[in-house]
């Protein structure tokens, strides 16, 4: 390896200073993501702290869950309300790079540290406001947690069996969509910045960035004038495309072209299906779906989920067994793609804490800071203002 390829300890954020005014999910996403890059991320709390220091599971009396989505940061505690509360944050504004809340819209600018006013002091300011709906629009103001915007999004409506009710998705997924598109727009408009020298409002809203997720359903709604319906564990334009029982359990399998289904037909000793005329065409099999999954069924209740697997992979079809969360935390794959990494906490000891997904070149994963003790570093944060230094 030479010394160009040698895995450098300065990170792609490295010297790029955040004043982090979120809580709960999104927000705290979007700068630990940042974090994990390198960015010196200042979390600004009230007294009472961040809502997810209250929310568990907990450990030793410390929120596991934000410990997960705090991590690497610096805290500091901040009368907002207060004139010295506002005067120190603009103190730190002079030596920040960006600027990230998630405040109702509407609530910066009654503090006095709006973006209009803040932009106007501080040019090249990245100002990043992540609301539920953005900063426009009728439903603007609206209080949304996750659950609110995937039933408005319809991502719900399109999710679960078709005769039962909207299902849930089984993770924050709006708050994790808004918090990375707001990290995304974070570096454009930093980018940006060095061919301008001018800072930009980003506008993130969780609405929006969910919506935005969900490209074949807005396909087959906006172009294709569908209205599209829940299928399951099938998919809803493909087959077979899905998930179908064996003998112990379920797998999952997709075929998504001719070439593929042949192969299929014969791994499963029945190569006629690909002449059936009800299969010729990927259009046909998904109208068909219920006879395929008859004919697929029939073989794979003769095997366990593992040798349906082995089969499928052995001649290039994608199939998987059905992991559960743990074993996926578990794999191998997890931990060659370093998904992770330890850090030292003062009081829980080591923690395993998910890392952004992202791998850089000449650049070390790993070696991040534990989530913050509640104003931890504000002797750090108060010194650094009169010397003009970045952590």
């Amino acid at each position: 390896m030479t010394a160009e390829t040698q895995p450098s300890s300065k990170k792609p954020l490295s010297g790029v200073r955040i004043l982090d005014f979120t809580r709960v999910l999104a927000g705290p996403y979007c700068t630990a993501l940042m974090a994990d890059l390198g960015a010196d991320v200042i979390k600004v709390e009230s007294a009472q702290g961040d809502d997810y220091r209250h929310i568990g599971p907990f450990r030793d009396g410390e929120s596991l869950l934000f410990q997960t989505v705090n991590r690497g940061k610096r805290s500091v505690v901040l009368d907002l309300k207060s004139e010295q509360g506002r005067d120190t944050v603009k103190a730190l504004l002079r030596e920040t790079d960006v600027l990230v809340e998630n405040f109702r819209p509407g609530v910066m600018d009654k503090l006095g540290l709006g973006v209009d006013a803040m932009r106007a002091a501080f040019p090249a300011l990245v100002y990043v406001s992540v609301s539920g709906f953005g900063q426009t629009g009728p439903n603007a103001k609206k209080p949304a947690y996750d659950i609110i915007i995937q039933a408005m999004s319809g991502l719900m409506d399109a999710t679960g069996n078709p005769d039962e009710a909207p299902t849930m998705v089984g993770e924050a997924l709006a708050d994790v969509a808004g918090g990375l598109f707001a990290a995304w727009g974070t570096m454009v408009a930093l980018f940006d910045r060095t061919r301008t020298g001018q800072g930009r409002h980003v506008d993130v809203g969780l609405f929006d960035a969910l919506t935005s997720m969900m490209p074949v359903l807005a396909c087959r709604t906006l172009m294709g004038g569908e209205e599209p319906t829940r299928t399951g564990n099938r998919h809803p334009l493909s087959a077979p495309f899905g998930t179908y029982p064996a003998k112990d359990g379920h797998f999952a399998v997709a075929v998504l072209n001719d070439r593929l289904f042949s192969t299929f037909c014969d791994v499963i000793g029945q190569p006629e299906l690909a002449q059936d005329s009800r299969f010729t065409s990927d259009s046909q099999r998904r109208s068909n779906e219920p006879a395929l999954a008859e004919c697929i069924e029939r073989w794979a209740k003769a095997r366990n989920v593992e040798d349906v697997v082995a089969l499928l992979s052995g001649a290039g079809i994608p199939a998987a067994e059905i992991q559960s969360v743990a074993q996926a935390w578990a794999s191998e794959q997890t931990r060659a793609r370093a998904l992770y990494s330890e850090v030292s906490h003062p009081e829980l000891g080591q923690l395993r804490i998910p890392e952004q997904p992202v791998h850089f070149s000449n650049t070390q994963r790993g070696a991040r800071r534990a989530a913050p003790a509640l104003n931890a570093d504000a002797a750090d944060i108060f010194a650094s203002l009169a010397t003009g230094d970045r952590a």
